[in-house]
Order: C-alpha cells, then structure tokens, then sequence
C-alpha cells in the first residue's frame, strides 16, 4: 500500500504578541489532523512573527484554510496562506554557515546578497540582529545565513573572495561547512 500524498501548506502568522497564541495556532493546526514540519517564530517590536510549514492530506488542508480564516478574524491575527509542494533539495550543493559581524551600518544584508547572487548561491536562511556592544555600547549587527554552494564552484577560492569581500566592507565573517 502506497503511503498518502503529503500536500503542504505555508502559514504566515503576525499578531500581537501574548503568551498562548503558539497554543491556538498548533491547536487548530491538529485538530484539523495536520502536522508542522517546518516553523519559525520570533517577536518583533511587541508583534509576533509566526512561518510555518505544515503538511497534511489535501482535505485536511482544506479544513485547516478555513479554521485559519476563522482564527484570523477571532483572535486579531494577519494570516497568510499558500499551498506549496516539498522542498527540493539540491545533490550538488554544499551547506555551508556564514556568521558576520559588524558595526550597525545600512545595506549589509544588501552587499551579502549581492555577494552570494552573483555567483548563484542560494541563501536559504537568513537571521539578524541588533545589539549593543559590552562595554563600549557601539550598536552592532549580525548576520548568520545558512547558503548551498554548488559543488561546480571552488570553495576555497569562494572562501577567500568572500572574506577579502567582507574586510572591504569592515565585516568580520565566518564561512564554514555545516557540520552534522
């Protein structure tokens, strides 16, 4: 007997930020009989910030559509949908973590991806953050991105123009293999 056909759906949550509201979310997701495969959540500023990626069969989908439209209503919430299909993952691509570090300046995510497009590496996840420096109070910035190099590129030269890249810009960075 052939396992069921997963369908996916994207879910993007932003509500005000309150303790339970992840309880309401993964409740009406199971009580539809879906399940999360993939999530991310984080509080900007006093909203919360909901990506998930759930999957189920397509009339388990179709429920959840509508309870999410009843929950959106109901409890205040921007809610956005979109079915998708799995993720493709690439054979030839080599993960790899890339952590940078730098005083706050505008446009370093910009020069990063400008970086890695132009060699036709995708950038499959991407976080920042602002923060004040110990004992100096500099305000700071980090960027930790996780990218696929394809195999056809040399990662040693890659390595060494991405960081004479980044001391143009004054970043210090890190790119290294992902580990595991």
């Amino acid at each position: 007997m052939r396992a069921p056909v997963k369908n996916y759906l994207v879910i993007n949550v932003l509500g005000e930020d309150r303790p339970g509201l992840l309880l309401d979310l993964s409740r009406i997701i199971l009580d539809c009989g879906c399940s999360i495969q993939d999530s991310y959540i984080t509080v900007f500023g006093l909203e919360c910030v909901a990506m998930l990626l759930v999957h189920g069969n397509w009339n388990t989908l179709a429920k959840l559509e509508t309870q999410l439209k009843r929950a959106e209503e109901e409890h205040g919430l921007t809610i956005t949908i979109k079915r998708t299909g799995p993720r493709k993952i690439s054979q030839d691509a080599l993960p790899y973590s890339v952590e940078v570090i730098a005083l706050e300046a505008p446009g370093i995510v910009n020069h990063l991806a400008a970086f890695f497009a132009s060699r036709s590496i995708n950038i499959e996840e991407l976080s920042t953050r602002s923060y004040s420096a110990p004992h100096t109070g500099s305000p700071m910035y980090s960027v930790n991105m996780a990218i696929g190099i394809p195999a056809s590129l040399h990662v040693a030269l890659l390595r060494e123009e991405f960081l004479d890249y980044c001391d143009e810009l004054n970043l210090d960075a890190v790119m290294e293999p992902v580990k595991g």
